[in-house]
């Protein structure tokens, strides 16, 4: 997943620094919202699954000061060792999130007669906004 948005954030700007004459910019708004819909969900799925991972660690950690059970350290450690990277992956996600964001306003500002804080029509249209 990291490559893939790091490919798409590298591809969605070579278009913005291209600025052929003739690019149809609400079609590539259009397109970078799939996209942003599209990692927004991913990000939340990975937020669920962190917080999940987080309070498994915090029953593990209170369990392993309740009883002084080894296995309970084991699996505190072993939560541990995943919360770590899924807390990594998530932030990643976030950022690049953001950035996308910041990349659909200046698309926005291409349409001719766009303002990059009015939404476009078919986002208001269809219960989308």
């Amino acid at each position: 997943m990291k490559k893939q948005i790091q490919e798409y954030v590298k591809f969605i700007k070579g278009i913005l620094t291209e600025d052929k004459p003739g690019t149809d910019w609400k079609e590539v708004a259009m397109r970078h919202l799939v996209k942003i819909e599209f990692y927004q969900h991913e990000r939340l799925i990975h937020l669920i699954v962190t917080a999940l991972f987080a309070v498994m660690e915090v029953i593990c950690v209170a369990t392993l000061l309740a009883t002084s059970n080894l296995w309970s350290l084991a699996l505190m450690v072993m939560i541990l060792v995943l919360l770590v990277p899924y807390i990594g992956h998530y932030y990643f996600l976030e950022n690049s999130v953001q950035e996308l964001y910041l990349i659909y306003d200046v698309i926005l500002s291409r349409i001719p007669g766009g303002d990059a804080n009015m939404p476009l029509e078919e986002e208001t249209q269809g219960g989308k906004k």
